[in-house]
């Protein structure tokens, strides 16, 4: 937590809320005026608490706190932008973690793909499921997909030597369902399938 900030004054000033007899006390007022030093940080934290938990605007020091409520735990590998843009994101990740596009969305904020800042590296993410999770409109007819689970996500970059697999693994291993094996591919972009 943050502590005492050397000349920030504290908004309402404790003495002014005195009596006015105790205000035209020197005393008093040095007294008095201790606590305001001490108080200061606490009263402005208080009065601008919302910019403290929106992760586009929370202290940096602050961020990977707000990244614990929701269940995101920030790498030091990204930077600033990116760990504010996947703290923001995390709900959103959350309700469609498991999904075809929550994966791809995931691996795209740990790359820092297309960030919202306009900062984002080049690339694109694609993921190919089995697609035994899916339903036949027509009785009768067989299941569409093939028995055997099986998840392919297949990154393209300009230069694939710059990503860590074992970091991008990790992170596919989060958010796709845990009974499904995967696969994570890393490609060259070329010009038939530019990033």
């Amino acid at each position: 937590m943050r502590g005492t900030v050397p000349g920030l004054t504290n908004p309402v000033a404790l003495v002014d809320r005195l009596p006015a007899v105790y205000q035209d006390e020197e005393f008093v007022r040095r007294f008095v005026g201790a606590f305001d030093e001490v108080l200061a940080p606490v009263l402005l934290t208080i009065d601008r608490l919302e910019c403290y938990v929106d992760p586009r605007l929370a202290p940096p020091d602050f961020l990977s706190w707000v990244g614990e409520w929701v269940g995101i735990e920030l790498d030091d590998a990204w930077g600033l932008a990116q760990s504010r843009e996947i703290v923001a994101g995390a709900a959103s990740l959350h309700r469609r973690r498991g999904t075809r596009p929550g994966i791809e969305d995931a691996v795209r904020l740990a790359l820092g793909l297309g960030l919202s800042d306009g900062a984002g590296a080049r690339g694109d993410v694609e993921v190919v499921d089995s697609g035994g999770t899916r339903w036949s409109a027509s009785p009768g007819t067989a299941l569409p997909g093939t028995p055997e689970l099986a998840l392919t996500v297949r990154v393209r970059v300009p230069d694939p030597a710059a990503v860590d697999i074992r970091r991008l693994d990790r992170v596919v291993s989060a958010v796709k369902p845990a009974h499904v094996p995967h696969t994570v591919v890393v490609e060259a972009c070329t010009e038939e399938e530019p990033c």
